[in-house]
């Protein structure tokens, strides 16, 4: 494994500027010969049409270059919550995560959604606080909500002199020099100026301190020279924190301007650390045992390999993007995919840079790179020597918050609209698609509208295929709240043998969840016993398209108690014709009702915006639940119909300006309001109309 190998996830809320950050990276480090721009659409990362025309990144990027005999991976991910799975897919494969925040607005929703992913892949985490040259950038406010919100080992390493219109200058108190920069982003150091020495020297201090409080030797050097560490001590011990969470770094920059990158690039080589610092974390099933094992133990000729990414190339085919996290991959190799049992021989090789790739002999552990033509590997599959199988932990993607149906606008069109949507599914496995066979719609469903109209457009462009996006229907249910009785005769004589079979029946509720239940208490035989199944089975057919508006029925005892035969025109079609009808009769003399599924609701809210997010929730019927607080955040907890969360994520994030975020989940079915219920058996018998004509 080698040393010499950074893996960083670029992330951060929507326009903090990661993707211009990383092109300042990029072109500190000679990767590219002029910087390119969101504005002119030349950046290495946003390279798709869709990016292009939008401004803002929709896909995570790899950036592959070389500083000081080190290779930097750089994952720039989109801060728009619709992308979240691309960040998701990020942070699990880097080892580091440079959270980029917007020096005017502080930590926002994606700082903190950027933070929970890193911890939870115990990612090391540096925080790049970025557009320092606008005029109203806060770099002291932005420090203070960040320590507010993630804790003591939050410091500063580089602070801003001049923030604002001309800002060019930056402390760096690691080094205990100032750093002025020139247009083309080199810097010259100089001494630190009298006006702000005070304010360095204590926070270079502070992150002495930090630093010592990380290891047990450090911290008796500390006590021993008066607050001190030798220098290269202080140095190593930056990377040891770093590398164990016990440190979270603190850069200044404005991207834009190119003032800060080159340094951010030469702390990145020296402190982020190498894969395998984390090498001994990595854990995983084996498929045969299901025990779990650490790829600590594999031998040192098997290989293991994480696919994290699919992309469709036109003109090139699936193109795999990948971590090589034990042994080294080359072009041949035969490897087994653990995720399905399947093998797989390794084709071309590429570093990626953006759009460019550049075909490699080899992949060495701990890199990251990509693969064309795996016949049967998707995102999240694990390829393994046969002498070592292994099934790394997946990529878990967050749930859907937001669902759309969708269907052809051309008939015949609906297979290769189905296939169409599972190859994004594919690229975008938080882009979910299914076949709801009791709505009979096809459902789209996702992290917000923008990333259902992307898939849409590109399911045209790709594969000429036109939909039409509409409100998916509502699994509502229906049952009733009393008992009823009713006796029917079904007779029917059309010359020759007829048709009679007679039942009674009784209906009695049931408790919410119990279900359906045929009762037999037919006595004396007055009903034979070869048509009583009869009677269930008509039954049936309501209990999938039910009285009161054609949803299924749900929770209802029927006890079949009496009936009449006739000996020559009584038949099974005659008892399930009776049961049927019966059932009808007592089930709409039963006082039933609808109901409608309520789901579970968390939205993480600033306190500011919360009155308007409650009131919101109440205006959809929605019962507040309960609140607690995270991270500086409020969590609301809520139960609101589903009836009532149509695009509830667009609505969201309009109320609070992006800066909220919820989960959503089924709960329970309750007994939707009278006149909600009487519009939803309105609209339906409308429906039934229309059928008949």
């Amino acid at each position: 494994m080698s040393t010499q190998i950074r893996n960083l996830a670029v992330a951060g809320h929507a326009g903090s500027g990661k993707t211009t950050l990383t092109e300042g990276i990029a072109f500190a480090a000679g990767a590219t010969t002029r910087r390119g721009t969101i504005q002119e659409s030349n950046t290495l990362s946003d390279y798709h049409p869709d990016e292009i025309a939008r401004k803002h990144s929709i896909n995570t990027s790899l950036i592959s270059l070389t500083s000081q005999n080190t290779k930097l991976n750089i994952l720039d991910t989109p801060g728009y919550a619709d992308f979240t799975g691309e960040v998701r897919a990020a942070t699990h494969v880097a080892d580091t995560a440079v959270i980029v925040v917007d020096a005017q607005h502080g930590v926002e929703a994606g700082t903190v959604q950027a933070w929970d992913y890193s911890a939870h892949d115990q990612n090391s985490i540096i925080f790049v606080i970025n557009k320092l040259d606008h005029v109203e950038s806060d770099f002291d406010r932005t420090v203070e909500q960040l320590k507010h919100r993630f804790g003591h080992e939050v410091a500063v390493v580089q602070f801003p002199v001049n923030a604002g219109d001309g800002f060019n200058s930056i402390v760096d108190v690691m080094k205990m020099k100032l750093l002025k920069f020139s247009p083309d982003g080199n810097y010259t150091e100089e001494a630190i100026p009298a006006n702000v020495s005070a304010q360095a020297d204590e926070l270079h201090r502070q992150l002495v301190e930090i630093v010592a409080e990380s290891d047990d030797a450090l911290m008796e050097e500390f006590f021993a020279n008066d607050g001190k560490l030798e220098e290269s001590h202080f140095s190593g011990g930056i990377h040891e924190s770093l590398a164990h969470r016990k440190l979270f770094p603190v850069l200044a920059c404005s991207a834009e301007k190119n003032i800060g990158p080159k340094r951010i690039l030469e702390f990145l080589v020296a402190n982020a650390p190498a894969p395998e610092n984390h090498i001994a974390d990595v854990r995983g099933t084996n498929p045969n045992s299901k025990q779990e094992v650490s790829l600590s133990i594999a031998p040192k000729d098997a290989t293991t390999v994480f696919v994290f990414k699919t992309v469709s190339e036109p003109h090139l085919g699936d193109l795999s993007f990948f971590r090589v996290y034990h042994g080294d991959l080359h072009p041949g190799a035969d490897l087994v995919n653990e995720s399905n049992g399947k093998s797989e021989r390794i084709a071309q090789l590429y570093v990626m840079s953006g759009k460019n790739r550049k075909e490699v002999p080899a992949v060495q552990c701990g890199d990251i790179a990509a693969a064309v033509k795996l016949k049967d590997t998707h995102t999240n599959n694990t390829l393994s020597s046969r002498s070592f199988p292994i099934v790394l932990h997946p990529i878990e993607f967050p749930a859907p918050v937001i669902t759309s149906a969708v269907a052809a606008k051309n008939k015949g069109d609906e297979e290769k609209m189905a296939m169409g949507l599972h190859s994004l599914h594919e690229e975008d496995p938080t882009f979910v698609v299914r076949h709801d066979p009791e709505l009979h719609q096809m459902l789209i469903e996702g992290q917000g509208e923008l990333q259902l109209d992307i898939a849409i457009k590109r399911l045209k462009e790709r594969y000429k295929v036109d939909v039409e996006i509409v409100e998916p229907r509502i699994p509502f249910r229906e049952t009733i709240k009393s008992p009823a009785d009713t006796r029917y005769r079904h007779k029917k004589q059309s010359g020759g043998a007829g048709q009679f079979g007679e039942v009674a029946i009784k209906l009695q509720p049931r408790k919410r969840g119990e279900g359906y239940e045929f009762i037999d208490a037919i006595v004396g035989g007055v009903v034979s016993n070869k048509f009583i199944p009869a009677v269930d089975k008509g039954i049936h057919e309501f209990l999938t398209r039910g009285p009161l508006a054609g949803y299924p029925v749900v929770d209802v005892a029927v006890t079949l108690y009496d009936g009449k035969e006739h000996p020559v025109d009584s038949n099974e079609n005659a008892f399930k014709t009776a049961g049927k009808m019966a059932f009808k009769e007592a089930f709409l003399s039963a006082k039933p009702v609808l109901l409608e599924p309520i789901y579970d609701v968390e939205i993480s809210v600033p306190s500011e915006r919360m009155g308007d997010v409650m009131g919101d929730i109440s205006s959809r019927r929605g019962k507040i639940m309960g609140m607690d607080s995270k991270d500086g955040f409020e969590i609301i907890r809520a139960q609101v119909p589903l009836a009532e969360l149509y695009h509830y994520s667009t609505r969201l994030r309009s109320l609070t300006q992006g800066l909220a975020s919820h989960k959503q989940s089924f709960s329970h079915y309750e007994e939707a309001p009278r006149e909600f219920a009487d519009k939803v058996v309105a609209e339906s018998a409308k429906h039934k109309e229309a059928e008949v004509e």
